[in-house]
């Protein structure tokens, strides 16, 4: 049997990543004229999933000929060939299996047809709908994810810093002077760094939070800061108040668990630098229900949408509820969205946005693809920084998982450059009863 492989892709590949006919090297990709068909209905709208379809269709016009359809056509050089599959049989052990000619059981079809008309090759359906990849295998049809943008190692959630013992006393008296600093060359463990790492430094007597910030290659003491009524509980919180205040890092993430603080943190940190940027924006997106778009929901743009924004409203009344009522904080954040100097939006209406000196927090993210963190951060202009909070124990999104998710790509990827911080934060501090929750149900 060739080495050579035959991919047939399910529409949800597609939509995932538009460019996914590019990524399969030297093998020939197939794509059933069903899956065509299903990506015309994702066409219009303004999520990602309807921006992908529309891009496939330019990257299938640039390819498309007349061989489409018979022999193929090359992708280039180092690629197999793209065809598009049509006229299929449905076999008889798929309609004693599964009664509906549904969309995915003609996909299905497609693929066994091929693997039996292309016996010298491996014929292999992908597609991210793990009950479709079961459905496959118990035909006896070979199945897998769609693994290009997928992270092999998560171990960076594990834990969040490390704790270093038996430090010279002189040197973190040295870090309770002066501006709190000291060089990394000064510590034996500086081979094991990399930039933003936060960790404890402990010796008899005494301990200090520190941040090492390889741009001064200095390793720093970190307090407890209060952030616009706002004090962190414990040693993650006040590392993530930290680099979320350090105008040299543009990129952040915080993950954890739900009640960990990871938003509240963020939209702290915000209005405490509210000066220092035009905007402060805050969005997420909205993962619909049952497969159902924001269209079906009643009332106007606005009212759509509320429910899905209702989280960051609370994490910004947390804030407020630490101030006097006719305090001026609060008069500030109300002008502040008065002016649209604060503003919660939806993900998607923020799309095609030039974001200069904007503060932007983008909450579960989580739940976005890679090529969407991709494009959010493509959008930063000078003077941004941007925030990603997500628990990647809680993905919404049918077709992404703990290993493909746009935020552990980002922050696999991102890992070890300058510019970049990420904080995981372990203890919630809702309440103790969230807390519990969390850690038994």
């Amino acid at each position: 049997m060739s080495k050579k492989k035959n991919f047939v892709l399910d529409t949800n590949v597609i939509l995932h990543d538009f460019k996914c006919i590019w990524n399969f090297e030297e093998n020939d990709i197939y794509i059933p004229i069903v899956v065509l068909e299903e990506l015309d209905h994702f066409k219009k709208g303004n999520e990602q999933i309807n921006f992908n379809a529309r891009e496939f269709a330019r990257e299938l016009d640039l390819a498309a000929n007349e061989s489409l359809f018979k022999k193929g056509v090359e992708l280039g050089e180092g690629k197999g060939r793209l065809f598009i599959l049509t006229g299929s049989d449905y076999p008889e052990i798929i309609t004693k299996s599964f009664v509906e000619r549904t969309i995915d059981h003609r996909i299905l079809a497609s693929t066994y047809t091929l693997r039996d008309s292309k016996k010298n090759h491996r014929t292999i359906l992908v597609s991210k709908d793990i009950n479709l990849r079961m459905k496959a295998l118990s035909l006896g049809l070979e199945a897998e994810d769609y693994i290009n943008d997928k992270v092999t190692n998560i171990n960076i959630f594990d834990k969040n810093h490390e704790t270093y013992t038996n430090i010279s006393a002189d040197i973190i008296d040295k870090m309770y002077k002066g501006d709190g600093s000291v060089a990394i060359g000064e510590f034996d463990f500086a081979a094991d760094i990399e930039p933003q790492d936060c960790f404890v430094l402990k010796s008899e007597r005494s301990s200090v939070l520190a941040r090492y910030n390889s741009m001064t290659e200095k390793v720093k003491r970190v307090e407890k800061e209060r952030c616009f009524g706002i004090e962190p509980r414990n040693a993650e919180q006040a590392f993530a108040i930290n680099v979320l205040l350090d105008e040299e890092i543009k990129l952040v993430a915080l993950t954890g668990k739900s009640g960990t603080g990871k938003t509240l943190l963020a939209l702290a940190a915000a209005l405490h630098k509210n000066e220092n940027y035009k905007q402060i924006l805050l969005a997420r997106p909205i993962v619909a229900l049952a497969n159902k778009d924001l269209g079906f929901l009643p009332g106007n743009e606005k009212q759509k949408i509320a429910p899905y924004m209702q989280p960051l409203f609370d994490n910004l009344n947390v804030i407020k509820h630490n101030f006097s009522y006719q305090g001026k904080e609060i008069r500030q954040i109300d002008e502040m969205q008065r002016n649209e100097q604060l503003v919660i939006e939806a993900l998607a209406y923020i799309r095609g946005r030039s974001l200069t000196d904007t503060f932007f927090i983008v909450d579960e993210a989580q739940n976005l693809t890679p090529h969407e963190i991709k494009t959010i951060i493509t959008r930063a202009g000078e003077g941004t920084k941007i925030v990603f909070t997500g628990d990647i124990q809680q993905i919404d999104s049918p077709y992404l998982d703990m290993f493909s998710n746009g935020l552990v790509y980002m922050i696999d990827r991102m890992h070890g450059q300058n510019i970049f911080a990420h904080i995981n934060l372990l203890k919630g501090e809702r309440s103790y009863l969230s807390e519990l929750a969390s850690n038994l149900l």
